[in-house]
C-alpha cells in the first residue's frame, strides 16, 4: 500500500483561523492571564502557533493522557501519563486539542481538570469531527468542523509520521 496525503486545510487557512480564535479568546479573557494546557503529542503545533497569536499573558503546561491502554478502543478510563507542573486552582485554563474525535478521553480529562477548581475552564480545538462523537462534549472554540476522514499533518500523525506537515490532509492508502 502506498500512502498519499490530499490537502484538506492549507497552512494559510489554518493560520487565518488561529488569528480569529485568538481574537475570540481575547474577548473571553481580556488581559487576564491564561494557562494553556497542551494535550500531547498532537496538540503541540496548534498550541504553540495559537499562543504566539494571543494578546494576553499565557503560560504553557502539558499533559499526556490516554484511555486506550493496549487496545484500539477507548476504555473510558483515563490514564495520566504526564500531569501538570503547576496547580490550576483559581486560574483561567484553556485546554488545547488538535482534534475532537470520539470525545471519550477528552471528556474524562475535562472532568479531572474541573475537579482542580480553575477559575474558568475552556476547550479549544483545531478540528472537530462530530460524526465520530460517542460522548457529549464539544469545543468552546473550534477551528474547523471536518467530515469523518483520517487526517494527518499540523501535529496529527499516522504511525508517528506526518506531524510536521504545515497543513491538514486526508491520508489515503492506494494500491501499489
Amino acid at each position: 500500500m502506498k500512502e498519499r496525503v490530499e490537502v484538506m486545510l492549507t497552512a494559510e487557512e489554518i493560520d487565518k483561523r488561529l488569528e480569529e480564535l485568538a481574537e475570540e479568546l481575547y474577548k473571553e479573557f481580556g488581559d487576564e492571564p491564561v494557562e494553556m494546557i497542551c494535550t500531547l503529542k498532537g496538540a503541540v503545533v496548534v498550541t504553540v502557533d495559537l499562543a504566539k497569536k494571543m494578546k494576553m499573558p499565557v503560560s504553557l503546561n502539558f499533559m499526556s493522557v490516554s484511555s486506550y491502554g493496549d487496545g484500539t478502543v477507548s476504555s473510558g478510563n483515563v490514564n495520566v501519563k504526564l500531569d501538570l507542573d503547576d496547580d490550576i486552582n483559581g486560574k483561567n485554563v484553556l485546554i488545547v486539542e488538535d482534534i475532537i474525535d470520539t470525545g471519550r478521553t477528552l471528556k474524562k480529562l475535562k472532568e479531572l481538570l474541573e475537579f482542580r477548581n480553575p477559575k474558568k475552564l475552556k476547550l479549544v480545538t483545531l478540528l472537530d469531527k462530530p460524526d465520530r462523537r460517542v460522548v457529549d462534549i464539544k469545543g468552546d472554540y473550534t477551528g474547523f468542523t471536518i467530515p469523518d476522514a483520517f487526517v494527518v499533518g499540523y501535529g496529527l500523525d499516522y504511525a508517528q509520521k506526518y506531524r510536521n506537515l504545515p497543513y491538514v490532509g486526508i491520508l489515503h492508502f492506494d494500491e501499489d
